[in-house]
């Protein structure tokens, strides 16, 4: 398997680097850790080399006049650099071109793929010189695993904690061993987010849907090698790495944009919390405020589902169709109901009201209903759930090219 450089930088999540190397090991690849003398005040070298069975490499300068280049010698060897956490700091020296330590330096001799997952204060992730070098890392092909939402070690809450040592692991394993996805080159449509629909100028009919989930999908589709298009609604988290981003605010934008897209595709994944009613005639300005009870009168929206099953009825190799079932009670016949109703391939049935699961949450708990089997998955991430999905969508694409050969 693979050899793997560990950088590890000094913030709180340096603990979790532990984990993310035994993960590694787990899938049985090698690793070398590479601590920042910031990272040593957080976490001992000494437990990572128990458990990597190396030196941990935490200075450039090596005793002996004829000490080996060590950093270019490793820059050779390993399959991948990657850095959990990575602090705002070492972001901008791998930026910048600064090498003042060996693992800035060694990410200057390599030629390896990097993955970084980012871990800093809300504020510090949000800052404009941050945010440019982290631009300027993706424009040279660096990779990223996105930081969570959540409590904070300086006690705010907000983006930046470190990624969970599983999501770090995962996408690291994308990377130094990739598989024959059923999805390269196949051209997928996922949606996500919620829909806005007018009332007036200033108020509207939402959800809580964050779009955590389908922004997963679309991330994982995309490093799968899948041609992603992304339709989303009104989200306040940053879109992931997609061919086409497509942003829309009402169920009639979302409609026209999803059955435009999936004219030309292979799969279409509805993960978006579509609004089932809108406002007749919202009012140009503001309605103003009286005594009176409000009334408002909402009509059906179109059914986005619905509409592509009677479409893909129509193609001479039909798409394959994964709708969402979000649900606060009989769950499982619900779906089922739904799957059959709609005459789509996949449906993922979750309860929206179960703790750390549904809406605005970064986990999840689902059931994924098919025509052969139903596969029911416990509270994990939404990046692990995404790549389930993909696997039972990758698993129908393989049947039916074996069915047309």
């Amino acid at each position: 398997m693979a050899l793997i450089a560990l950088g590890v930088t000094g913030g709180i999540g340096a603990y979790k680097a532990v984990e993310v190397c035994r993960g590694l090991q787990k899938r049985g690849h090698d690793v070398v850790a590479v601590m920042t003398r910031a990272a040593t005040r957080f976490v001992g070298p000494i437990t990572f080399e128990a458990i990597t069975r190396r030196p941990v490499i935490t200075s450039q300068w090596k005793p002996g006049a004829n000490a080996d280049i060590e950093h270019i010698a490793i820059a050779d060897e390993i399959a991948l650099l990657l850095v959990a956490p990575c602090t705002a700091n070492v972001i901008g020296k791998f930026a910048n071109g600064i090498a003042d330590d060996f693992l800035t330096s060694l990410y200057l001799a390599t030629k390896a793929p990097v993955l970084i997952a980012p871990s800093m204060n809300t504020n510090m992730l949000a800052h404009d010189a941050v945010q440019r070098n982290l631009q300027t890392l993706a424009a040279r092909g660096t990779r990223f695993v996105e930081p969570g939402e959540g409590y904070l070690a300086c006690g705010w809450i907000g983006k930046g904690r470190l990624a969970e040592p599983d999501d770090i692991v995962a996408a690291a394993e994308r990377i130094v061993s990739p598989r024959d996805s059923a999805l390269r080159g196949r051209r997928i449509v996922v949606t996500a987010g919620p829909t806005y629909e007018d009332i007036d100028a200033v108020r509207y009919v939402g959800n809580r849907s964050s779009g955590r989930m389908g922004f997963a999908i679309a991330a994982a589709a995309h490093a799968r090698g899948a041609n992603v298009t992304l339709v989303a609604g009104p989200t306040s988290i940053e879109a992931p790495a997609a061919d086409e981003v497509i942003r829309v605010r009402r169920a009639a934008e979302m409609h026209s944009a999803v059955m435009r897209a999936a004219e030309h595709a292979d799969v279409v994944i509805m993960a978006a919390a579509v609004a089932d009613y809108a406002p007749v005639d919202p009012a140009a300005g503001k309605i103003a405020k009286s005594d009176q009870p409000l009334t408002l009168t909402l009509r059906r929206t179109a059914d986005i589902l619905e509409d592509l099953g009677h479409a893909s009825r129509r193609r001479a190799t039909p798409l394959i169709l994964v709708g969402f079932a979000a649900e606060t009670g009989d769950l499982l016949a619900k779906a089922r109901d739904k799957r059959a109703r709609k005459n789509v391939d996949l449906i993922v049935a979750n309860d929206v009201s179960a703790p750390g699961a549904g809406f605005d949450v970064e986990t999840n708990a689902v059931t994924i209903l098919g025509a052969d089997r139903e596969e029911t998955l416990p509270i994990q991430s939404k990046a692990r759930i995404a790549e389930a999905i993909l696997d039972r969508v990758e698993q129908l694409l393989r049947a039916r090219v074996a069915t047309r050969a």
